[in-house]
């Protein structure tokens, strides 16, 4: 396959993405995240590994059913792996088997405990079955930046005559430097005799700091297809962050010169939708789409800018979808101003979920008296995070004060009943929190509590991002209210309802 001039981007977010520590996405989240990619223009979403958990399997089925990209399954090279993996993945339009096996003396000898002729066996075989079923076949050669050059070349010249149509070379624990991974994409063009015959593609890992920099070094020596995660999200130090990577393509053309099919002002928007589904917060510096990308303290900077953009800006905030929040609409705003806004914001809604949206944002109005960009992204995104309400917060009360032990009394409804309870603790959150244990019963330790204001003004709505743990596994819960106390309780409750959902669907 010639290797032409358009980047295949290849987006990773629902599944090395989910691997980042903490992340535990729904289906619907899932589905909201896969329909904005496509958006985006991603070219291959890579939506999970269908064997490795039944909800893995239903999460790439329900995208491959409900997009119109090409959409990917990780399976190894494992013949019941790549069964899965084509039965969740054979309604896409565009399917894809994505097999991987290691090919580093280190995961042979310590991982897979096995000789490299039986490595180079079982990928041959794995890509052949894979590609008995799908005609689009991707080969990654898991720790290929740290494999010997002569075997990884063996290995690809062998997957490819097996009927791979990508090979992928992956920096997995980030090892690689920018000179050194241009060199081993080099040399596998010219080392590998059928390498024409396939797409060549990376995935870097940045544990060094270097993956969108070895991402773009492999461009430059030939690689055409890139993998990459919203936010730079996945193991460890995380992925090739996709929004960095497509803007140094677009800003900096002039030295690379290859195109992408990213709509680049959705970046800013797909960003914070993966932030909210899965409670990651974007640092306030990252490039691209941090808070401050775009913003200038410094007195001569400010100077310049006013002067001419270009002094300090080097793209445009409306380039990625930055645009400043405007102040429109408030509690006396009807439902036509509504549905406009939202459709100037991108929103594509169905005329119930317009409803919906619309009687949740009466509600905050009385809270606020004007309602940003900010809130509205906030109030969409907050629905679609939802997850069946086993236990809903009904009402509580707060006792607290720096010379008395606080104290909670909190009601939640569950099965149309409601239950109160009343408890102390180290202040109001911490009382509550009890309270709240008490309705449900278990024990619900508190693994990780991040709060912060979502949007401006004294008024502002606080979101409330917890982390609890039972039974080895941890559930992520989102709170959003004007009164950050409520916004912790409903955090908790939330985290403690998805706990609960998955516990349904294990025993479903």
């Amino acid at each position: 396959m010639a290797q032409n001039n358009r980047i295949v981007i290849f987006d990773t977010t629902l599944r090395d993405g989910e691997q980042t520590p903490g992340v535990n996405l729904n289906l619907p989240e899932k589905l909201e995240i896969a329909r904005h990619l496509e958006s985006l223009g991603v070219d291959v979403i890579e939506a999970g590994f269908p064997a490795s958990s039944p909800g893995d399997f239903e999460a790439v089925r329900a995208v491959s059913q409900n997009v119109s990209c090409s959409v990917a399954a990780l399976c190894r090279c494992i013949p019941d792996d790549i069964q899965k993996g084509w039965e969740a993945v054979k309604y896409s339009k565009k399917p894809r088997i994505h097999v991987f096996l290691a090919t580093s003396d280190i995961h042979m000898k310590y991982k897979l405990r096995m000789e490299p002729e039986e490595v180079l066996h079982r990928a041959v075989e794995g890509v052949i079955l894979a590609k008995s079923l799908c005609d689009d076949v991707e080969f990654s050669c898991e720790d290929a930046s740290r494999s010997k050059p002569e075997f990884l070349y063996q290995v690809l010249e062998a997957v490819i005559d097996a009927g791979a149509t990508t090979v992928n070379i992956p920096d997995t624990v980030g090892y690689a430097t920018p000179t050194e991974f241009g060199a081993l994409i080099q040399s596998i063009f010219a080392k590998v005799p059928n390498i024409s015959k396939a797409m060549v593609s990376v995935h870097c890992h940045n544990d060094l700091g270097m993956a969108v920099a070895n991402t773009l070094s492999a461009i430059e020596n030939g690689a055409r297809q890139i993998e990459t995660t919203i936010n730079g999200l996945g193991e460890r130090a995380g992925n090739c962050s996709m929004e960095e990577v497509v803007m140094a393509l677009t800003v900096r053309s002039g030295i690379y010169g290859i195109g992408h099919g990213i709509d680049t002002p959705k970046l800013y928007r797909t960003s914070q939708r993966v932030s909210k589904f899965t409670g990651v917060s974007v640092a306030i510096n990252k490039a691209i789409v941090g808070a401050n990308a775009f913003a200038h303290a410094s007195g001569i900077h400010q100077h310049g800018v006013l002067a001419n953009p270009i002094t300090y800006e080097i793209m445009t905030p409306q380039s990625v979808g930055k645009t400043d929040s405007t102040l429109v609409l408030g509690k006396l705003s009807g439902r036509h101003a509504f549905s406009d806004k939202l459709s100037a914001m991108g929103y594509s809604l169905s005329k119930e979920e317009i409803v919906d949206a619309f009687a949740r944002f009466k509600l905050l109005a009385d809270r606020k008296k004007t309602i940003t960009d900010k809130d509205l992204e906030v109030l969409i995104t907050q629905k679609v995070a939802e997850v069946p309400p086993f236990y809903r917060l009904e009402a509580f009360q707060i006792q607290s004060g720096n010379k008395m032990q606080a104290m909670a009394s909190v009601t939640l409804v569950h099965n149309d009943k409601k239950y109160t309870q009343a408890a102390t603790g180290d202040g109001p959150i911490d009382a509550a929190y009890n309270a709240t244990s008490r309705i449900i019963g278990g024990e619900w330790p508190l693994a990780a509590y991040d709060i912060k204001a979502v949007t401006e003004g004294v008024d502002a709505l606080g979101e409330v991002i917890v982390r609890v743990t039972q039974d080895g596994s941890s559930y992520t819960g989102r709170g959003l209210s004007t009164d950050i106390i409520e916004a912790s309780i409903l955090a908790y409750v939330n985290a403690i309802n998805r706990a609960i959902a998955q516990r349904e669907r294990v025993r479903g």
